[in-house]
This record gives C-alpha cells, structure tokens and sequence, in this order.
C-alpha cells in the first residue's frame, strides 16, 4: 500500500486542479462519486479504488495536456476528488492498524 502512496506523491498537476480536488474531498461522498466514476458499485477497499482512480486520473491528464477535444475538466476534478479523499481514507486505514 505504501506504492500506492508514493504514487501519488509523484504526481504533479497544477494547483488549481489540486485546490478544487482538495476543497471537493471536503464533502466526499464515496459511494455515489465512486458509481459515477467507475459506473458500478465500490470495492470496499480503498487501495483497489486508488489504482483505478490513478488510472482514469492519468488518462485525464493526458488528454488535458493534448488538448483534447474530448477533455472534460469536470469529469478531471470528480476524479481529483475522489483520489484525495480515497487516499485520506487509505492513509487514515494505515494509520488505525499501526496503533
């Protein structure tokens, strides 16, 4: 699980991005984001959800930096959301088990 976490540390995207994933996860609701994101219901595990979220994330990105005519920065910062709230929720899941 720490890959995971060092993954998403490497990530770098621009601050306004991050700014409006932060103040989203502020109010993150897992099961309804995670079935508009991934259209079906959430593994129960927060690790499984960050590998797929990362996955969409990267696709976003790409196409945000190409200028994609099929870019939907929308869709980009649910998914921001929900990467940083499922990553709290992970770091939060690692931190109860170490006490």
């Amino acid at each position: 699980m720490q890959d995971i976490l060092a993954r998403l540390r490497g990530i770098r995207r621009p601050a306004i991005l991050v700014q409006a994933g932060s103040i989203g996860a502020r109010s993150y609701r897992r099961g309804p984001a995670l079935r508009r994101i991934l259209g079906k219901a959430p593994p129960p595990r927060s690790a499984v959800v960050l590998v797929q979220l990362i996955d969409i994330e990267a696709d976003l990105n790409a196409r945000r930096k190409k200028t994609d005519a099929g870019y939907n920065l929308v869709r980009h910062i649910e998914v921001m959301i929900a990467l940083i709230a499922e990553a709290a929720i992970l770091r939060e899941t690692l931190r109860d088990a170490a006490t």
